[in-house]
């Protein structure tokens, strides 16, 4: 596992220390593992050279809104699925869920033209209004409450709290791993998007970071270092969420789709 980790790793640090070398000191033969100098302006250079800022603020609005819509919505549709009971539940559940298999390639130009009729082409609303609702988010939610007994929903009602009120009071609390997971999972995924920016988002002032480098990467192709710090000014982000929410992720991921 530690062999494993550290090839996984290597091309990350590989980009952190290239990150605070000289252009001409990147693509050395052999690699040089240890920067000499360290050329910390690399990391005050990029923000003054690119747009940096409204890069990361725009991607960081929409990470954050979709994740937080994405986990409330799922949650509240699970919930649903899970522990109420009307007539087609089990068919209902299976077609929504059977929309993970359909590629977005498929219909994306009738969500483009339907988006762009309602008007938020070219804006950030439609970004968020593609990823607001998610089936897998729905699935891994469900997953995890009907782990959850019964007992405590039954006991909830009879003391006549509402459905709204059980699945703000009760499951929610009780289901912090699969909430972690599903927001880890979202906001990774919307960080990381670049197809539907780049269909929906022409302006430039609306770019997101994965737009921004690309088109940053065009303009200063030659300054291989300047390109490998704003990679790790990417990468960053992610990386911290991750470790902060790593034992939630896993015992969330452990414990889906387990019953008892």
């Amino acid at each position: 596992m530690a062999v494993a980790a550290a090839a996984i790793l290597l091309p990350f640090f590989w980009m952190v220390i290239s990150s605070l070398k000289n252009n001409n000191q990147v693509f050395t033969i052999p690699i040089q593992w240890v920067p000499d100098p360290v050329v910390w302006q690399n990391y005050l250079d990029i923000w003054s050279r690119s747009n940096m800022t409204s890069w990361l603020k725009n991607t960081l609005i929409l990470s954050v809104t979709v994740t937080v819509l994405q986990v409330l919505t799922g949650s509240f549709a699970a919930y649903g699925f899970s522990k109420m009971r009307f007539r087609g539940r089990d068919v209902l559940f299976l077609l929504y869920i059977g929309t993970i298999a359909v590629p977005w390639q498929s219909y994306m130009i009738p969500q483009f033209i339907m988006l762009s009729d309602a008007g938020l082409s070219n804006t950030l609303w439609a970004i968020i209004a593609l990823q607001a609702f998610g089936a897998f988010g729905v699935f891994l939610m469900k997953q995890y409450f009907e782990t959850i007994p019964e007992e405590l929903s039954e006991a909830a009602r009879i003391d006549g709290l509402s459905e709204y009120g059980i699945w703000r009071r009760i499951m929610m609390p009780l289901s912090v791993p699969a909430i972690a997971s599903l927001t880890l999972l979202t906001f990774v995924n919307t960080w990381n998007d670049y197809l539907g920016p780049l269909i929906y988002l022409r302006s430039p002032d609306l770019w997101t970071v994965q737009l921004g480098l690309k088109s940053f990467i065009g303009q200063y192709n030659a300054e291989h270092a300047l390109i490998m710090t704003g990679s790790v000014l990417s990468v960053l982000p992610i990386a911290i969420i991750f470790l902060l929410g790593q034992r939630y992720f896993v015992e969330g991921v452990a414990s889906t789709g387990l019953k008892g």
